[in-house]
């Protein structure tokens, strides 16, 4: 183990500042640094050091000031290819007052290349291997609802200057896709229930703007495609969020913290509470009333990134969504980013 300080022995003259300041310290800094390291008989409390014959100081002690600088750096600062891995493991939960909870597992890709004639960057999504409870759906609904999706698979999708999702790149190319591979669908899932899901899974993925906000109304999307302008945040801001898929973004004031996590490794924590005046109804129906809500909905958001310092490659995400009516919680939804 690395040993992070060593034993000073006090000079006639010295002090506490005399001492730390040589080291770039204060003197209340030294005196934490010292009293959390010695024995509890060799506490110092005073500036003076009389009858104090050793004082732990540390070896490679950084200011306040030094640590922020050095967390600025190791931050996402602007929109990268580098930011994504190609795989992740996604965990996610969802709970609510009237249903059990369900449990789910699945694997995505993702591959960021830029268009040599239009300067864009398009984002291949594609997502596999899904698991409910920790085994893999036995249903036919279930079954038939992975197999559609799967067909469509990989999605391609336009990101921003900031790295958020804007828009499907070759929209007429799902659809497409998925008129030729219905037929192969057709062939194992048979029945009117079977016929009727296609159906309106076909004129699902035919409006456009519904399928864009289908993705990007998820915990998952809103979680992996943030704005780089997050990891800068030193001050509280408005942020708008789904807490429920297909509903409508809610403001939200949000409150930004930055930890060394590790010494290759930096957490970034945002933390949000709804401050917009709607209610749990509204958000879980996804209808906005036009009467002002008597009583608002109350709701957090918490969003917890794990960034390399180096190449600020995404490590992990999390993300936890609560939302409540008057102090009983009605809707939560975790999830877990991994990579590999």
């Amino acid at each position: 183990m690395e040993i992070d300080f060593l034993q000073y022995q006090v000079r006639n003259g010295d002090t506490l500042t005399s001492i730390a300041s040589r080291l770039g310290m204060t003197g209340e800094e030294l005196k934490l640094f010292h009293n959390s390291h010695c024995p509890k008989m060799d506490k110092v409390w005073f500036e003076n050091l009389n009858d104090v014959k050793n004082i732990f100081v540390p070896t490679h002690f950084k200011t306040e000031s030094q640590k922020e600088n050095e967390r600025n750096n190791s931050l996402p600062g602007q929109f990268s290819d580098s930011f994504w891995a190609q795989t992740y493991s996604i965990n996610e939960t969802f709970e609510t007052s009237f249903e059990s909870s369900v449990n789910i597992d699945y694997t995505i890709d993702v591959n960021l290349r830029k268009d040599q004639n239009t300067g864009l960057y398009i984002l291949s999504y594609s997502q596999r291997d899904f698991k409910s409870g920790g085994n893999e759906p036995d249903d036919k609904v279930s079954g038939l609802s992975i197999a559609c999706m799967k067909s469509i698979m990989p999605l391609e999708f336009i990101l921003n200057e900031q790295g958020r999702i804007k828009g499907l790149a070759d929209h007429k190319k799902i659809t497409d896709t998925f008129t030729g591979q219905r037929k192969d669908l057709e062939e194992f899932y048979v029945g009117e229930v079977a016929r009727n899901y296609m159906d309106s899974f076909e004129r699902n993925i035919s409006n456009e703007v519904f399928l864009l906000q289908q993705f990007q109304s998820t915990l998952l999307f809103q979680t992996l495609f943030p704005q780089t302008d997050w990891f800068r945040r030193k001050i509280k801001w408005t942020e708008s969020f789904y807490f429920v898929q297909n509903s409508f973004p809610v403001a939200c004031e949000i409150k930004p913290e930055h930890k060394n996590k590790e010494e290759d490794s930096v957490l970034t924590i945002l933390s949000g509470k709804i401050t917009e005046l709607c209610t749990s109804q509204e958000i879980m129906r996804g209808i906005r009333l036009k009467k002002p809500a008597a009583r608002p909905a109350s709701g957090n958001i918490v969003l917890e990134y794990t960034t390399h310092t180096k190449n600020k490659n995404l490590l992990q995400a999390k993300a936890s969504v609560l939302l409540s009516h008057e102090e009983v919680l009605i809707h939560q939804h975790h999830i877990n980013i991994t990579q590999g």
